[in-house]
């Protein structure tokens, strides 16, 4: 069997917690062949994938193998691999055959994958769910450094919290709604913004 990136042959080799691979002495490669990976899965509890986490571990340290924008075939069966991003600072992607399910991880990505907490549920990491939540829960992140930029940490975090209490209350909607017309008129000048009304006075 070959590396899928470099042509080497590949000998066997073994991953953290006894997972046997074929492993490249050339590009430091490893491939976990499908029945490996789900007998190995089969023996562990399924941790569970958060976006969230992946995003506020944005800046985990991470060298790109120079292979890693290679479109590569299945080792096994030939066929060309899907591949899922790793949405880090220093994105990476990892590959994996729909048709023999087998896996492709380039040098240092495993290690990357279980810091993550990603490592026991690879096939998932593929799904358009998967990539759809990590694109939206990055882009929350980047509104809520936005918010912090603009307004400070201290005020920014009492935003934050009054926001989770909201979303929590049936009626949260409805005083989000009162705050937004607030805003509105202190932006807009209104003469009553900040005070009641003549026709509310006692």
């Amino acid at each position: 069997m070959q590396c899928p990136k470099c042509k080497f042959n590949l000998v066997n080799g073994i991953l953290s917690d006894r997972l046997l691979t074929k492993h490249c002495e050339e590009c430091e490669g490893e491939w976990i062949s499908g029945a490996n990976y789900q007998t190995w899965k089969s023996e562990r509890t399924d941790s569970a994938i958060d976006p969230n986490f992946l995003v506020r571990n944005h800046d985990l340290p991470h060298t790109v193998s120079p292979v890693d924008w290679k479109t590569a075939p299945c080792p096994e069966c030939g066929r060309i691999m899907s591949r899922a991003k790793i949405a880090l600072k220093n994105a990476f992607y990892i590959e994996h055959c729909l048709s023999c399910n087998g896996i492709w991880c380039d040098a240092g990505e495993w290690e990357v994958l279980e810091k993550l907490n990603l490592h026991t549920n690879i096939p998932q990491l593929f799904s358009n769910t998967w990539q759809a939540e990590v694109r939206a829960s990055h882009l929350n992140e980047l509104e809520r450094q936005a918010i912090v930029d603009k307004i400070g940490v201290e005020m920014a975090d009492r935003v934050f919290e009054l926001a989770e209490i909201l979303s929590k209350h049936p009626n949260g909607d409805f005083a989000a709604a009162y705050l937004m017309r607030s805003l509105e008129q202190k932006t807009k000048g209104n003469p009553y913004s900040g005070s009641k009304p003549s026709q509310f006075r006692g």
